[in-house]
């Protein structure tokens, strides 16, 4: 058997597994944490030499020899991963084995990368013990050290240590070389959702730590039964036990040594009870700072620092408690990537990523499917996130083959299973930021997991046990499920279910999945949360879109997925599922999921006198942290503001507040009144600075005086044709195609400023999230390609205007089902046209598709019309079943940033409850568009097809003209990528509607779009 397929084989020669720390010489430099300052570091990431051959067997002959030439070897960067480099293939899926399931077999042709480089030693190495450390390969490797075979080890995103003391020489040049298996038995634990990356991704590092020093420690912070005092618990392993004493402080966050107490090396282990101990939790990241120093007699061996964390987490019922509450998980799925790099990340993106997700409210982060780098724990630790530490395990393709647990349930594979588990809670274990150990991802469930179970539980008993697969929690602590349906046409759904039989505490590890637009119904899943102390939150899929980066031929950048570089099978633009775009942009739906888990909660009483009342959503933090900043505002002017500091207002309490505004004013005719709340931290954090908004709140007052009254006189003089009818006033001109029942144009001073009026339509280009019926939409209704026919234009003149009807019967190909639709023109003297569309169900009504993508009018307007004014919910796009982050108010844009640019073509850009809405060019000229009762709209470059049609934004072509989408519905957006689809209270039927507005030319020379907003159009009909 060959050794990369050797399943029972987990290592040769590594070291066994232990905690990520360092050694120091002094106190003074371990309180620095910095690798320069070790007792012997160096890290050997950089430029190394490297040969990608097809299998191992062409490796060259002795390659591992210090003088194989190397002069035929390319120059690759490690840490990296040799596909995007341009070595090998590029590959994505999230569910397929690439090569036939044989386990514990794999291809032949077995691409292998051979890695070498040289390194030189100080003299701080010397009478060290020296530790060769890879942070992460994949997926299975051998070590060479100057010809000398080291050692071999496979679990991609695990640690491995060797000691290569003996193999080192300090006065010379030394020989490393590293030989990379692409595939090896591992690969059947490593089939997660994301690119089939190879190589040497993590750092390698070079350790010398004194052979009298610690090898390993372990530090359990825990609570007493009444939360209040710390009890600490330290054991340690030495290398050589004797003779050493061993002196431990703990030090509080304000500097305060709260405990000093020397053990000698044969005890190896210290317990004692600190009290009034600070609590560490996600909004609270109290930390200690613990010195563990070891003395050989007088003399100072090393220091060894470590953060400490006191927090308590146990099971009580149907709950799980960290510090005596039942927390809720407001999280996120989180891989290790970046566009350019792959799966290297370096410590300075974590720390953007962390902080980034404090500042969207996110607490809880699962290390999907694998332990992350080691730098993601500190600063967990650090700023306060709640850690499911994951065992890189995943066995999806068995999926497929009728035995889902082919390995799971097969005791020979027991150490293949257990070891992944040991070496991620052996390195992880000291950090108070890890609530949950999670025994893998879709790997079904058998003997294994029940053993890992066993093992994890031995090792740590003060943390809990996670596995999704454990579908009826025969062995983990915590009933976990995915996407579970709010709501189901055939049968109960499984949220109902969990909450009137479930006898555990529940996560959903998985749901909302943030693939393009979308996720919906973030709200309703949040209120069961708030609503059930057993339903304890979820984690978002997931966090980051796994787009590559790459650039046309004319330098133009986009984000290649799945399926572009010849993969197969894919999953295609699966991978870009995050709330975070490639170059880090967060979507829409980041800052919808930050309003929906927002801290604080704000009801109105009595707006007229300021009464408003504050729910805190937070588990353990005081309110007092914020500052509430108001306005007022008259449409868009500001009016009045105010500041004040927020009381005390305990966690998961209420309270009410009076906010000091006075609303005895005159109000203006037609304009709307605003309360905007701000809720912005009182003092910088480690994660945003003085002033940070974390919470807001926004409320239309209850204030209004009618608009004004205008009578729309002028004279208008009609001209009709074989196909057209124009209308012509003072300064206007609408021309109606009689034909196509269509309005061609509407010019304004002789600028066309609407070249293609209003047409019905029922489509919108698909969304990310309606890839489970775009066949339904497109073959079975087709609703891509839609008809028109004109049944008749009739015209008359009335006092002062003209009326314009249009009868129209509006399907798609090959379809019983129709519309029939009557279209409204009313063309007043003054220039404005008034428009109604009326929609009625007609044909066969029983064969129409239960669900259109929308029911509204398309229009094309002059280019030149790129700036955007209008009175509705923003300032981002928002949807029916995601609008909480969309506040009522007036708002300035452009076409251009109303546009979302997913990395996947795709509709966007929707605002609802429009009251009016105005485009205009650089010089006030324009078109105004308004309706009290409300209208959806969106505006782009693009038509519906071109979103269709592209498959990467370097595709979209701009019109020559601005597409203008007013709507009378738009559907929701669901979560039918992965999870639940459109709640019946939010979509789009077959339904009868009524669309109206005004249309308007207008120059703002004359009246600004506020101002016209304010006027009521009077036509005596």
């Amino acid at each position: 058997m060959k050794i990369w397929e050797n399943y029972q084989l987990d290592q040769i020669n590594r070291l066994e597994p232990r905690a990520h720390f360092s050694t120091f010489p002094t106190k003074e430099k371990a309180l620095l944490n910095e690798n320069k300052y070790t007792h012997a570091f160096k890290n050997l990431n950089g430029v190394w030499k490297f040969l990608l051959v097809d299998a191992p067997e062409y490796s060259p002959s002795k390659f591992y020899e210090p003088d194989f030439d190397t002069g035929e070897m390319a120059d690759i960067k490690v840490p990296g991963n040799w596909q995007v480099q341009g070595y090998g293939k590029m590959h994505y899926s999230d569910l397929w084995y690439n090569f036939p399931i044989n386990p514990p077999y794999v291809p032949t042709e077995n691409p292998t990368g051979i890695y070498k480089r040289q390194f030189s030693i100080n003299e701080s190495f010397r009478g060290k013990k020296i530790i060769l450390r890879f942070c992460g390969v994949d997926s299975a490797y051998h070590v060479w050290v100057n010809g000398t075979e080291v050692g071999y080890s496979k679990g991609a995103r695990n640690e491995a240590e060797f000691d290569i003391t003996e193999l080192v020489q300090e006065d010379a040049v030394n020989d490393l070389t590293v030989r990379v298996y692409q595939w090896s038995d591992g690969t059947y634990l490593e089939d997660q959702d994301m690119w089939w990356l190879s190589g040497i991704f993590r750092d390698v590092e070079l350790l010398g730590v004194p052979t009298k020093g610690i090898n390993d420690l372990k530090v359990v912070a825990d609570l007493d039964d009444d939360y209040k005092n710390g009890l600490i618990d330290l054991s340690f392993t030495l290398r050589e036990r004797k003779g050493q004493r061993i002196e431990v402080e703990l030090i509080d966050s304000s500097g305060q040594e709260v405990l000093r107490q020397e053990i000698t090396s044969e005890q190896e282990s210290l317990q004692a009870e600190i009290p009034n101990v600070a609590q560490w939790t996600a909004e609270t990241p109290e930390l200690y700072q613990l010195l563990i120093s070891v003395y050989e007699g007088e003399k100072l061996v090393e220091v060894i620092p470590q953060k400490v964390g006191f927090r308590n987490i146990r099971l009580a019922g149907e709950v799980f408690l960290v510090n005596g509450v039942a927390i809720k998980f407001k999280g996120v799925n989180r891989h290790d990537y970046n566009p350019r790099n792959g799966r290297v990340v370096s410590k300075e993106e974590i720390e953007e990523d962390i902080r980034l997700m404090k500042q969207f409210n996110i607490n809880a982060v699962r290390t999907s499917h694998y332990p992350a780098s080691y730098y993601l724990y500190d600063l967990c630790d650090e700023y306060g996130m709640y850690v499911i530490d994951e065992t890189d395990l995943e066995c999806h393709g068995f999926e497929l083959t009728g035995k889902y647990d082919w390995i799971s349930n097969d005791s020979d594979w027991e150490l293949a299973y257990v070891s992944r588990m040991v070496r991620m809670i052996e390195r992880d274990k000291n950090h108070p930021s890890i609530i949950l150990w999670s025994l893998g991802n879709e790997s079904a469930f058998g003997c294994n997991f029940v053993k890992m179970t066993e093992v994890a539980k031995k090792m740590d008993p003060t943390r809990l046990v996670h596995y999704e697969g454990d579908f009826d929690v025969e062995a983990a602590d915590i009933y976990s499920t995915m996407y579970s349906w709010l709501e189901h046409p055939t049968k109960q759904p499984l949220m109902s279910t969990i909450i009137e039989k479930s006898k555990k505490p529940h996560i959903l590890c998985e749901y909302g999945h943030a693939m393009g637009n979308g996720p919906g119904n973030l709200k309703e899943y949040q209120d069961l949360f708030y609503a059930h102390d057993k339903l304890q939150g979820g984690l978002i899929w997931e966090w980051f879109d796994h787009g590559i980066e790459s650039y046309t031929e004319d330098g133009k950048k986009y984000y290649r997925y799945g399926g572009d570089f010849g993969d197969d099978p894919s999953n295609k633009d699966f991978c870009i599922d995050g709330m975070l775009m490639p170059d880090r942009t967060p979507s829409p739906s980041l800052y919808e999921y930050k309003k929906v888990i927002e801290p604080i909660q704000t009801t109105a009483i009595d707006l007229n006198k300021g009464e408003i009342e504050l729910l805190s959503r937070f588990d353990f933090q005081d309110l007092k942290i914020f500052e509430l900043h108001f306005s007022i505002l008259e449409d868009e002017t500001l009016i009045e503001d105010g500041t004040i500091s927020l009381p005390s207002i305990p966690a998961r309490e209420k309270a009410k507040l009076s906010l000091p505004y006075n609303l005895d004013l005159a109000p203006k005719p037609g304009a709307s009144y605003f309360l905007n709340i701000s809720y912005q931290l009182k003092a910088t954090t480690a994660y945003a600075g003085k002033g940070y908004e974390l919470a807001s709140a926004s409320f239309e007052l209850p204030i209004k005086a009618a608009g004004v009254e205008i009578l729309p006189n002028g004279k208008l003089q009609v001209n009709e044709t074989q196909t057209t009818l124009s209308i012509e006033g003072t300064d206007f001109i609408v021309t109606f195609d009689t034909v196509r029942g269509t309005l061609l144009k509407l010019v304004r001073d002789g600028q066309t400023i609407v070249e293609r009026g209003p047409k019905f339509t029922m489509w919108r280009a698909p969304i990310s999230n309606d890839m489970e019926i775009i066949n339904e939409m497109k073959k079975q209704y087709f609703l891509h390609l839609e008809h028109e026919i004109v049944e008749s234009f009739d015209w008359k003149e009335i006092d002062q205007a003209v009326q314009i009807t249009v009868n129209t019967i509006n399907s798609t190909t090959n379809s019983a089902w129709h519309y029939k639709c009557t279209y409204s023109y009313t063309i007043c003297g003054s220039g404005d046209v008034l428009f109604n569309l009326e929609g009625t169900p007609s044909g066969k009504i029983d064969s129409a598709p239960n669900m259109l993508p929308r029911l509204g009018v398309s229009m094309h307007v002059n280019k030149d019309m790129n700036q955007v004014n209008y009175l509705g919910r923003g300032p981002r796009e928002n949807y029916t079943d995601s609008k909480e982050a969309g506040y009522l108010g007036v708002y300035r844009s452009t076409v251009e940033e109303m546009f979302t640019n997913y990395v996947v073509p795709q509709a966007n850009g929707n605002r609802m409850d429009t009251r009016w809405v105005a485009l205009t060019d650089d010089r006030g000229q324009g078109l105004f568009a308004a309706d009290e009762a409300g209208f959806n709209f969106s505006t782009s470059y693009f038509e519906e097809a071109d979103l269709d049609n592209a498959k990467h934004t370097c595709d979209l072509k701009e019109r020559e003209y601005v597409v203008v989408n007013i709507d009378y519905k738009q559907n929701a957006l669901g979560s039918y990528s992965c999870g639940q689809w459109q709640l019946e209270k939010y979509r789009t039927t077959f339904e009868k509607f009524n669309l109206s507005f005004r249309l308007t030319g207008f120059n703002a020379k004359e009246a600004d779009a506020p101002a016209l907003s304010h006027e009521v159009i009077n036509v005596p009909l």
